[in-house]
């Protein structure tokens, strides 16, 4: 596992964003971990979260590509964080955009902030989780209402690594339904493979018993 994978899983659990206990889903699965990437709060755990996730961008899409698309209301900080990353990382100045929940009829009107996006425009999404595939539905029409747009990706933070709605993982389903090119910054494999039984901070945060609840949810919802 590449060093940086690992320092964000710990990062992660620095900032409280990975979570283990009873959590429900968007999707209404019932899960003993959860990802929430609204406890990145301050300046400097965003300045690193972007850093991660342009790291990942680079390695699965290169910087050939104009706008990073982050979805209201997680992905706009996540839009924002990643364009400065990656401008301050590789030099490369990409637009952020996102959209509003509600279509504003004043001042700078329309359901886009951040960049236009143009005919030709080639668009990577971000999002901070994926679970079964539900949330991509909604974006792709936005985004695709602006013109003749090549949505090319979708990174996301974690991927969760279970059935969309049908066996296969949402992350494929996404993939073979809309043509999209995933990845993610770590996977839940990844995450289990650097915190079972192990210490950090004096504190092994995946004991035995955790994991067999991670390995039975995974009996459940995970790929055949």
């Amino acid at each position: 596992m590449e060093e940086y994978k690992k320092q964000f899983i710990e990062f992660m659990v620095d900032c409280q964003v990975l979570k283990f206990g009873d959590f429900v889903t968007k999707s209404g699965r019932q899960t003993p971990f959860f990802v929430n990437t609204g406890f990145y709060r301050t300046g400097a755990q965003l300045r690193k979260l972007g850093q991660y996730y342009a790291e990942a961008i680079n390695k699965t899409f290169g910087l050939d590509f104009d706008v990073l698309f982050g979805p209201a209301y997680k992905g706009i900080p996540l839009s924002v964080a990643a364009t400065i990353a990656i401008s301050e990382k590789y030099n490369k100045d990409i637009r952020y955009c996102s959209n509003r929940k509600e279509v504003k009829d004043h001042g700078d009107k329309g359901i886009l902030l951040g960049s236009p996006i143009s005919d030709g425009d080639k668009v990577v999404i971000i999002e901070d989780v994926t679970t079964a595939g539900t949330s991509i539905e909604e974006t792709l029409p936005i985004i695709k209402a602006q013109g003749d747009v090549n949505p090319i990706g979708l990174v996301v933070s974690v991927d969760r690594m279970e059935r969309g709605k049908g066996e296969k993982s949402a992350l494929s389903e996404i993939e073979e339904k809309y043509g999209l090119k995933t990845t993610a910054i770590v996977t839940m494999a990844e995450v289990v493979e650097h915190l079972y039984n192990k210490e950090y901070k004096g504190k092994v945060i995946i004991d035995d018993k955790l994991k067999s609840a991670i390995d039975a949810y995974y009996d459940k919802y995970g790929v055949k």
